[in-house]
């Protein structure tokens, strides 16, 4: 399943410090404005300690975590809907991504340029909000132009369009995100889905601060929690610098004793990795065997033929059953057998909504 979180943010935010944390393809990061050109794309493993749970259980060959792909965008500047800096390059690389990572710059360093010369993430990410939202009032008009005479000749379809792109011109001209509006009808979601409006996609907010506010966040951090506060987003607060010190360290005890030293229990990255799974809307259930222990990546709400497809197209046409462990219930009793023999191993039909974490087996006839 191929769905992307792209990393925006202004240009010297440090988008490609973190996402050289993240992934082994190394973005280039330097001191000056448009570093980034062309989108970098990284696979990205996906934190899951359920999984080394399982394995000291199953002995298995080899582990498989779930991925997500993470992309570095070109910074954008004011102006960008208009075709300043990267602009057109830059929103056509946002349309392609399946949520956004908006990286905000909430440190101060006078080493480290701003492009508009001093800090202030609020004002930044209301830049890029406003160049996103033009570019969707572009989107809207000239749609509107399209269906607008259909509907005042009682095409009805049209008419519903008509409603939905109204709804979204009028919080777009508030100056606020397409993705605050939400509509009753399927009808309506659907229609507005299919616009792949630039400010309807979901976001986490990214405060990139300085480590000595890693933990307890800062001044910055407050403001940005603030203007973000009647969105439909998540925020993090992450030190990118910090990040990738921990990342060139060798080994994984030194990596836990630095987040020690930091009073973390867990790295910004991992946090910021499985936030962006949760952003994109995904889970994973598990299968567990001699082979590998393996987690398969699925949008949630499926139901279990539809993951059964994850594994193989085969699986789904020809679905039986799923034989579905709850993973507490697998760590608890230590093996497949223990849960069986306990009446804890449950047989489900095409209507079961898989769960985050199901161990599952699926039987099929094709």
């Amino acid at each position: 399943m191929s769905l992307q979180c792209g990393i925006v943010g202004l240009p010297n935010v440090g988008k490609s410090t973190l996402f050289n944390c993240l992934s082994s393809a190394k973005a280039q990061a330097a001191n000056f404005p448009f570093c980034t050109i062309e989108p970098n794309v990284g696979t990205i493993t996906v934190p899951d300690e359920r999984l080394t749970k399982l394995a000291e259980l199953v002995h298995p060959g080899r582990i498989v975590p779930a991925t997500v792909e993470i992309v570095d965008i070109a910074g954008l500047v004011k102006g960008a809907s208009k075709g300043e800096g990267l602009g057109n390059k830059f929103l056509g690389n946002i349309r392609e991504c399946d949520a956004i990572i908006h990286v905000l710059r909430c440190f101060d360093d006078d080493n480290v340029t701003h492009v508009d010369g001093t800090v202030n993430p609020v004002r930044d990410k209301e830049i890029i909000d406003t160049e996103l939202q033009i570019k969707d009032l572009e989107t809207i008009d000239q749609r509107l132009q399209k269906v607008s005479k259909q509907a005042a000749v009682g095409d009805k379809q049209a008419k519903i369009i008509c409603d939905v792109l109204n709804a979204y011109r009028d919080v777009l001209l508030q100056g606020k995100s397409a993705r605050t509006v939400s509509f009753d009808s399927k009808d309506e979601e659907k229609i507005a889905h299919d616009l792949f409006l630039l400010t309807s996609k979901p976001v986490l907010y990214v405060c990139n601060v300085d480590e000595g506010s890693v933990k307890t966040g800062n001044a910055y951090v407050e403001q940005v929690r603030e203007a973000i506060k009647d969105e439909n987003a998540q925020l993090l607060v992450i030190a990118a610098k910090t990040e990738s010190e921990i990342a060139e360290l060798d080994s994984y005890e030194d990596r836990q004793m630095f987040l020690e030293e930091l009073g973390l229990e867990e790295s910004g990255v991992n946090r910021l990795v499985k936030s962006a799974f949760s952003l994109l809307n995904l889970e994973t259930f598990i299968t567990a065997g001699p082979m590998e222990v393996k987690a398969w990546t699925y949008r949630k709400g499926w139901k279990a033929p539809q993951c059964a497809g994850v594994i193989h197209t085969d699986f789904e046409k020809g679905f039986i059953r799923a034989e579905v462990i709850k993973y507490n219930d697998y760590i608890e009793l230590g093996s497949e057998a223990a849960v069986r023999d306990a009446g804890k191993l449950y047989v489900e039909g095409k209507d079961y909504v898989v769960k985050d974490g199901d161990i599952m087996h699926f039987r099929f006839n094709v």
